[in-house]
């Protein structure tokens, strides 16, 4: 079973961790900034598997290498509009960016 540490307490599911740490107000207004990404890359690897494309078959759709994929879905770089755009394509979507 994986165990997530945080300041020397043990939480059985990433879930009880978020639980804990969006009590702090900062690291939640940090949370809630960042929600739309997590969802955006979320959503595209979920569009990958359900096309049962490979991360390297995904790269050459947009043009791109499987290493750029595999960091966008680790959440280790940001993909810009452009590339957002061109993932959209791969699926046959179409990309929409809205302010609420």
């Amino acid at each position: 079973m994986l165990y997530y540490i945080y300041m020397n307490k043990h939480f059985s599911s990433y879930r009880e961790l978020r639980e804990k740490l969006l009590k702090n107000p900062k690291i939640k207004k940090e949370y809630e900034l960042l929600r739309a990404e997590y969802e955006t890359i979320d959503k595209i690897i979920e569009l990958r598997i359900k096309n049962k494309l490979t991360q390297r078959q995904l790269a050459e759709k947009i043009g791109t290498k499987q290493s750029a994929v595999s960091r966008f879905e680790k959440k280790m770089i940001n993909p810009t509009l452009y590339t957002l755009s061109q993932i959209a394509s791969a699926f046959g979507k179409k990309l929409v960016v809205e302010f609420k």
